[in-house]
C-alpha cells in the first residue's frame, strides 16, 4: 500500500526532514567523500525495526540532462565546418574561463528542411555520410538527444524546403520570390503531398521514434518557418481538416516521442500577424488534448508575446510541458523598438528569461547567432536557469529498514521536492506514467540486487516548494543474505526500472542510484 501527501516547507523543517533535527542527517559534500550518505540509526520503540534515516541536501549548480529539461542547441543546417568548435570554447562574461556549450545542452535540435532529409523519394539523408548525418552523429555521441522541426515550406527560402518529387508526382502549390530565386511550396490540403509526407513521416519515425534518442519533434511545421502561421491553402475552410490530419499523423507515427505545437494566436490562418483568431485556442485544445506540448517561437518580444499568448501558458501549466524560443534576431532586429524598452543584447537576453519564468518554462533556447551572447551578455542567467529553471528533482529524505529478513518486506518512507519552477511532464501520453521512484538493494559492486518500484508515486505532481511524501512496502527481497546498500532513483519503467532522471541531490552515486544506506539482509 503507497500514501503521498504533500507537505509545506514549513511543515518539512517541523518534521525535520530538510534538517538534521530528530536524529536526522544531511546528506552532503562529506557524504560522497565518505562513500556513504550520512544517515541516522534510530532503533525506535516497543520492537520497531531499526532504520536509515537520510536527508539529503539539494545541488544547485551541477547541469543536469533529462528529458524535455534544459537547454536546446540549435543545429546551422547550413553545416558549417567549424559549427562545433565554435562552441568548444566560448568566453564568459566575467570571467578568463571559457565554456563548452554542449556541457550545458540537454538536446540538439535541428529546424530542417524536408527535401534536405528526403532528396529524392525514398532516399533518406540519415542513411549515408551526408552533412545531416555527420552532424546528428556528433551531437549524439557528445551526449545530446535530438529534436526536429521539418519544415515544408519555402517562402522566404533559397531554394525549395519539399523534396521536388512532390511536385513532380502532381502535387498543388504555388512560387514564390527569394530576392531572385523562386522557390515552390505545396499546398498542405492537397492529397499528393499529404499521401508523400505520410510516407516521409513514417520513414522517418521507423529512425528517430526512439524516446532515448528523440526528445521531441514539432509535429505541425507547417506555414512560414515552419511556425504554423501564414498558411496558404487550396481551399481555407480546410484549416481544421488540415491540422487534424497533421496531428493525427505526428500521433500515430511517434507514440513515445513528445511533440510540440507552437501556441500561435494565428495558427493555421492566412496571417502572420492580427489579434487572435477566435478559432486558434480551441484548434491549439486538439493538439493538446492528443498530448502536444507546448512551444513559441517569440518569447521576450513584448508585442508578438504577449497576454493572449500568456493566457494559454498559464491555462496548460503543469499539464503540459513548454519549450521557449527567444524572438528577437539581435544582429539584424532593432530590438531598441521593443516596449520594454531594450537598449542591449543583455537586456533582451533578460525580457526572454523574465518571460520563460513566467511561463515556468521546461526548455530554453541557445540559438544560432544567439547562443554566445548568453554566454558572453548574461552568464549568470545561465545559471539562473540551470539551477532553477525546468525540473530539478531531489529526494528531500528517505527512511528504509537496516536490517530485514530475506524472506520478508521492507516498508520505505521517501520524501521529494522541485528546486526548478518547471514540472517533469510524466503525465503526457507519449511517456504514459513511466518514471516513478524506486528504491534498490545494491550490492557490493554497485549493481542493483533487486529493485522495488512506488508504482504511485508520480514525479508530475512534485511542483516548487510543495514536498511530496510516500509510504510504500517493498514486495518479497528475495535476495541472497549479505550486507547490501540501499539506493533511490527516479527510473524508466519502460527500460527495465533503470535510473532515467538525474538528481539534483548532493551525496554518493552508483550506477545511478543515489546511496541511502547500508541494510544488512539476514
Amino acid at each position: 500500500m503507497t500514501e503521498s501527501n504533500k507537505i509545506s516547507r514549513r511543515t518539512a523543517l517541523g518534521l525535520g526532514l530538510a534538517t538534521a533535527a530528530s536524529g536526522t542527517f544531511l546528506a552532503g559534500p562529506a557524504a560522497a567523500a565518505t562513500g556513504g550518505g550520512h544517515h541516522g540509526h534510530g532503533h525506535g520503540h516497543g520492537g520497531a525495526k531499526p532504520k536509515i534515516t537520510a536527508a539529503f541536501t539539494p545541488d544547485t549548480t551541477t547541469v543536469l540532462r533529462n528529458p524535455l529539461d534544459g537547454w536546446a542547441l540549435y543545429a546551422n543546417t547550413s553545416f558549417p565546418s567549424d559549427y562545433w568548435t565554435q562552441y568548444d570554447a566560448v568566453p564568459i562574461e566575467g570571467s578568463t574561463e571559457t565554456a563548452k556549450v554542449t556541457d550545458y545542452a540537454s538536446v540538439y535540435y535541428m529546424r530542417v528542411a524536408w527535401s534536405l532529409l528526403e532528396p529524392s523519394e525514398g532516399v533518406y539523408a540519415w542513411q549515408s555520410d551526408t552533412p545531416i548525418k555527420l552532424a546528428i552523429d556528433e551531437a549524439r555521441a557528445r551526449g545530446l538527444r535530438l529534436a526536429f522541426r521539418i519544415v515544408v515550406d519555402s517562402r522566404d527560402k533559397s531554394y525549395n524546403f519539399t523534396p521536388d518529387y512532390v511536385r513532380d508526382s502532381g502535387a498543388q502549390g504555388y512560387e514564390t520570390q527569394t530576392g531572385s530565386t523562386t522557390v515552390w511550396s505545396p499546398y498542405p490540403d492537397d492529397p499528393v503531398f499529404q499521401e508523400k509526407f505520410a510516407a516521409f513521416i513514417q520513414g522517418f519515425a521507423a529512425e528517430f521514434g526512439d524516446p532515448a534518442v528523440t526528445d521531441f519533434i514539432d509535429g505541425y511545421g507547417l506555414g512560414k518557418w515552419g511556425e504554423g502561421h501564414s498558411v496558404e491553402y487550396l481551399d481555407a475552410s480546410n484549416r481544421e481538416p488540415v491540422l487534424r490530419w497533421i496531428v493525427d499523423l505526428y500521433s500515430t507515427a511517434f507514440p513515445s516521442v513528445a511533440l510540440a505545437i507552437n501556441y500561435h494566436r494565428l495558427i493555421g490562418t492566412g496571417m502572420d500577424w492580427g489579434d487572435p483568431d477566435p478559432d486558434s485556442e480551441r484548434l491549439l485544445d486538439i493538439a493538446f488534448d492528443r498530448g502536444y506540448v507546448l512551444r513559441h517561437d517569440a518569447f521576450g518580444m513584448t508585442t508578438y508575446y504577449s497576454d493572449w499568448e500568456k493566457a494559454i501558458a498559464a491555462k496548460w501549466r503543469y499539464k503540459r510541458p513548454i519549450i521557449m524560443e527567444g524572438g528577437w534576431v539581435t544582429g539584424s532586429m532593432n530590438y531598441s523598438v521593443d516596449p520594454r524598452g531594450y537598449q542591449t543584447v543583455a537586456d533582451v537576453r533578460k525580457g526572454e528569461f523574465d518571460d520563460s519564468a513566467e511561463a515556468h518554462v521546461n526548455m530554453m533556447d541557445f540559438r544560432v547567432g544567439e547562443c554566445l551572447t548568453w554566454f558572453a551578455d548574461a552568464y549568470p542567467l545561465v545559471q539562473q536557469f540551470d539551477g532553477g529553471g525546468g525540473y530539478r528533482l531531489y529526494p528531500t529524505q528517505v527512511v528504509a529498514p537496516s536490517t530485514v529478513s530475506a524472506a520478508g518486506t521492507a516498508d520505505f518512507t521517501h520524501t521529494w521536492d522541485n528546486l526548478g519552477w518547471g514540472y517533469l511532464p510524466n503525465n503526457i501520453p507519449a511517456w504514459n506514467q513511466r518514471y516513478k521512484v524506486a528504491i534498490a538493494l545494491l550490492a557490493s559492486d554497485g549493481a542493483a540486487a533487486k529493485v522495488f518500484v512506488d508504482a504511485n508515486s508520480d514525479p508530475s505532481t512534485w511542483l516548487n516548494g510543495s514536498p511530496t511524501s510516500y509510504t510504500f512496502k517493498s514486495t518479497t527481497l528475495g535476495v541472497v543474505k549479505g550486507s547490501y546498500r540501499w539506493g533511490v532513483a527516479i527510473v524508466d519503467t519502460t527500460k527495465g526500472s533503470a535510473p532515467g532522471i538525474e538528481l539534483a541531490a548532493q551525496g554518493t552515486t552508483t550506477n545511478g542510484w543515489l546511496v541511502v544506506g547500508d541494510v544488512q539482509v539476514v
